[in-house]
């Protein structure tokens, strides 16, 4: 697998997973109130922030050992 298709591979992987947590992560710890403030916005932006970056490092992860497997 070539540079361009890893580096796709591992950001196609990283976003469908980021989502997938984030989705459930932010239902469970961010309340849904009849106004949203700063503060559910900003508990939003770091939680997908932090899935993003941990989800990314995941993908790359999985997508070299496969590589390196074969």
């Amino acid at each position: 697998m070539d540079d361009e298709a890893r580096k796709r591979a591992i950001t196609i992987l990283a976003s469908i997973l980021a989502y997938l947590l984030a989705s459930r992560l932010s239902e469970r710890f961010v309340e849904q109130p009849e106004v949203r403030g700063i503060r559910d916005d900003l508990k939003e932006a770091l939680l997908s922030a932090a899935s993003s970056l941990i989800l990314t490092i995941v993908a790359s992860l999985v997508i070299r050992r496969v590589v390196g497997s074969r």
